[in-house]
């Protein structure tokens, strides 16, 4: 063979690999990943979900590919989003965000869903049963609703002398803010707590409900879980030790960012199934047979350096039982 015609060869076997790769792409399976958050949010573990999908023998970029939305905390993207997704067909569609679940619910009855939710799935509508959900929806649940009233508790536990408390609420996201606050009200008064409800569904909303705390001469305050929220931890965390206020959320990273505590279920281990669940659905099992898991693991977090701050002594029965103290 002449050499020319051998560097020929080369160069259009070497034009043809990106074309051989951008075929393979189109043709591996696609997860929709529609997060309420912002793409730099922590609150999204991709490490867990990546180990939870190896364990089913998906890798991401190898034989499947993941699209991932953000909104921002801006739910009137939401619909869009998921519309854009369905267009597409993806194989799975995955969200941890309630107004996107019930939004891809309404979308498609036929594309898997797979969800990571607050609260409990039967009574918010998104399957028949826990053990069965008779259709294309499945995915973790992670006792948001439970944990809400200990939340109130433990504050209450750190800051005995404190009777009103505020609690911030994000009305915007109905389906996960009516069953907590229903269940905060339920536990205060065996506390001897009275509850102020504040809302805020927009930047404008959070700084307004700050400054009425002092009118309302709130003693504390609980942070009612919402992807809106989750957001903007760092931003609630200052405004918190701003006002002087003992405040608890559910995640690790309010805590982290400067917040009194949080107390609620680990990141891990609910990204970790979810992963886990979306690549069995991948392996082609039927989202109306698998049904919807408990993520069991909750932590209680304390920044010590943020009480100290607000002049308050931790007892040594709480320090006891903190996952994390941050100094």
């Amino acid at each position: 063979m002449k050499r020319r015609e051998f560097i020929g060869l080369i160069g259009g076997a070497a034009a043809a690999w990106p074309l051989a790769a951008n075929a393979q792409q189109k043709s591996l399976p696609v997860v929709g990943l529609l997060n309420g958050g912002s793409v730099d949010d922590k609150l999204f573990d991709a490490a867990a979900f990546r180990k939870g999908l190896s364990q089913t023998g998906h890798f991401e970029g190898r034989n499947v590919l993941i699209e991932y939305r953000w909104a921002e905390g801006q739910y009137d993207r939401v619909p869009a989003m998921v519309a854009d997704l369905v267009d597409r067909q993806v194989a799975v569609i995955f969200t941890s965000s309630t107004p996107a679940i019930l939004a891809a619910k309404a979308a498609t009855s036929t594309i898997p869903i797979v969800f990571l939710v607050g609260g409990n799935p039967v009574e918010m509508g998104l399957v028949a049963s826990l053990n069965r959900s008779g259709s294309n929806l499945t995915g973790v649940t992670n006792l948001a609703w439970e944990v809400g009233p200990k939340r109130l508790e433990i504050l209450h536990e750190l800051v005995p002398t404190a009777i009103n408390i505020a609690v911030l609420v994000n009305p915007a996201s109905v389906a996960l803010a009516e069953p907590q606050t229903r269940a905060l009200q339920a536990a205060a008064p065996k506390l001897g707590l009275q509850l102020h409800f504040l809302n805020a569904s927009t930047e404008g909303e959070i700084d307004a409900a700050f400054a009425a705390l002092a009118q309302r001469r709130a003693d504390g305050l609980v942070i009612v879980p919402d992807t809106f929220f989750n957001v903007r931890h760092e931003q609630l965390a200052a405004l918190a030790l701003r006002h002087a206020l003992p405040t608890i959320y559910q995640f690790r990273d309010f805590a982290a960012a400067g917040g009194l505590m949080s107390y609620g279920t680990n990141l891990a281990e609910m990204f970790y199934l979810i992963g886990v669940y979306i690549g069995r659905v991948l392996n082609g099992e039927r989202p109306a047979d698998l049904p919807v898991q408990q993520a069991t693991k909750v932590e209680l977090i304390i920044n010590l350096k943020t009480a100290k701050a607000l002049g308050l002594t931790v007892p040594a029965s709480l320090l006891g039982r903190a996952d994390e103290v941050v100094e």
